[in-house]
């Protein structure tokens, strides 16, 4: 059985952001577009909030998490009689708990997957893509290190490439100190590590695997914030949370350092690490009226919300396409 939507089957993640503003139009053009979703009366909102309850669950992105958290939290104060349960397993661990029917909604650093999407209609699940926002992945160091100010693409590749035995600073670069140099990175089973391996190794999930590994980004901020001669990365929102315990390093992909920033980010001038987020949503949970009104508060706030735990919103147009899928998909 196919998914409900795939309006990002055939998107390269690779080229995301060459087109930004072409991307977020066919978005808004995605689905049943051309209809204006129609949003709940307050009156209707109040008496339903007195009604909905049950429990939800979500798992999967570390990235995702700090958005659904803030979600289920804003949730939760509108409909105290819901629980809405929130994981971190990473983006593949997910996915699996997903296509297995075991969660409502599935947070996603990536598209998923062919073999997920088997996997999902081996069980009879069809789901809704929906983006919410972009990322961009940060690489970042202890804020004593006062000479890995900017990195380029080749030497992250050469520190990270299957096999490499770079194990001190002064293996990267002519001019930097004889320290040794410790990793910290996504676990395998995180779309962080599908998409860093991508794109700065070359191939999926092609990395050296002597590293400190977690699917909890704060794990990751406590070691690189706690060693000197530590080198790191995660989504940017982490290091908008922890600008006092880290140093953002800048990417050169060879047409100069670019800090990731909101602006640098959004415009596409952070490359190559520049990412969208998603969720994936089970089309027969939202028979459930609590899941069919989380997601619906998702994509109503999602814009503040993203921009509140440190990401980039995407246009208005773009959450009201995600609700015209989540429209038709009920039958409204």
């Amino acid at each position: 059985m196919q998914p409900v939507t795939r309006a990002y089957k055939d998107l390269k993640i690779v080229s995301f952001f060459l087109g930004a503003v072409a991307l977020l139009t066919a978005i808004a053009c995605a689905g049943d577009a051309t209809a204006t979703p129609a949003q709940p009366s307050t009156e209707i909102a109040s008496a339903a909030a007195a009604a909905l309850a049950g429990d939800i669950e979500i798992d999967g992105s570390s990235t995702v998490y700090p958005v659904s958290e803030a979600v289920a939290e804003e949730f939760h104060k509108l409909h105290p009689n819901v629980n809405v349960n929130v994981g971190i397993s990473g983006t593949g661990g997910g996915f699996k708990r997903f296509t297995a029917g075991e969660t409502d909604i599935s947070d996603a650093s990536r598209p998923i997957k062919p073999s997920e999407a088997d996997a999902a209609a081996d069980n009879d699940i069809q789901y809704i893509e929906l983006l919410v926002g972009v990322d961009g992945l940060s690489v970042i160091v202890n804020p004593q290190n006062d000479w890995a100010q900017c990195l380029t693409v080749e030497e992250l590749k050469m520190i990270w490439e299957p096999g490499s035995t770079i194990d001190n600073w002064n293996q990267v670069r002519d001019g930097f100190p004889d320290r040794p140099l410790r990793l910290y990175g996504a676990d395998t089973d995180s779309g962080t590590f599908d998409y860093f391996t991508e794109e700065i190794v070359g191939e999926v999930q092609a990395s050296r695997s002597d590293y400190t590994a977690s699917a909890d980004d704060n794990v990751l901020v406590q070691g690189v914030g706690g060693d000197r001669n530590a080198l790191g990365y995660f989504g940017y929102a982490y290091y908008a949370e922890n600008q006092d315990k880290l140093n953002l390093v800048a990417i050169d992909d060879g047409d100069g350092c670019v800090t990731p920033t909101a602006e640098t980010i959004e415009n596409g001038q952070y490359k190559p690490l520049s990412r969208p987020l998603f969720i994936y949503v089970n089309q027969a949970r939202l028979a459930k009226p609590e899941v069919k009104a989380l997601v619906e508060f998702y994509l109503l706030n999602g814009r503040q919300l993203v921009r509140e735990v440190g990401y980039i919103p995407l246009a208005d147009s773009a959450y009201q396409s995600g609700l015209a899928l989540i429209q038709k998909a009920t039958g409204q």
